[in-house]
């Protein structure tokens, strides 16, 4: 039994020795290494996800995918760095497919009226070694408003599996759905709207 209980422990000590000693991954999270440039949006690893309160019981979610987009950077003078993403509102999915569709009709998003949801950014100022904010123009159920996002960098580096070079980061920001026409059972469903985006960047070679 002993000699059983010290293998174990043995087999125990070398997993976690290879663990520890495993890479931790292709990215860099030094902001100062991105490589400089023009990309695109990746978006097979892009979502954008929204939340609202759900009548003060739980919040509920949803999100879009197949988002489009340029992004210009230059991790030296990252207040000069230009962001236009689309997003596309028949993306739109809750898992629920009865509701997918009630969200895409005039009721809600008006998704064959306003078929796209664009930001454009208009000032980029950094507010840390790997934070930044990102004021823009949201383009949103056929109104526009300037909007913030608080953006964070996750890290760059060779894809090892389409070997582009990817950026990735992080960004978060709230806004009011009724500023924007969309009115729908407030304040039943929650008005203020919360809304996560993880993007993925390609770097475009010259």
């Amino acid at each position: 039994m002993t000699r059983t209980i010290a293998s174990a422990a043995i087999a125990l000590f070398v997993a976690s020795a290879s663990v520890a000693a495993a890479p931790a991954g292709p990215a860099s999270t030094d902001p100062k290494a991105v490589t400089a440039g023009a990309y695109t949006v990746e978006p097979y690893h892009t979502r954008v996800e929204f939340s609202v309160a759900h009548m003060g019981f739980t919040d509920w979610y949803g999100d879009f995918a197949n988002v489009g987009g340029t992004l210009q950077l230059d991790p030296a003078h990252v207040e000069a760095s230009k962001l236009d993403i689309s997003i596309p509102v028949g993306s739109i999915s809750t898992t629920n497919a009865t509701l997918d569709g009630e969200l895409k009709s005039d009721q809600w998003l008006g998704a064959d009226q306003f078929p796209t949801i664009r930001f454009v950014s208009t000032k980029v100022v950094r507010t840390g070694p790997s934070k930044a904010t990102i004021t823009g123009n949201l383009t949103f159920h056929g109104v526009t408003k300037p909007v913030t996002l608080v953006a964070s960098f996750n890290g760059a580096g060779v894809n090892p599996l389409d070997k582009s070079y990817t950026a990735g980061f992080n960004a978060t920001t709230t806004i009011k759905r009724s500023d924007y026409g969309v009115k729908t059972y407030v304040p039943l469903i929650g008005d203020e709207t919360t809304i996560r985006i993880s993007a993925a960047f390609v770097h475009k070679a010259s």
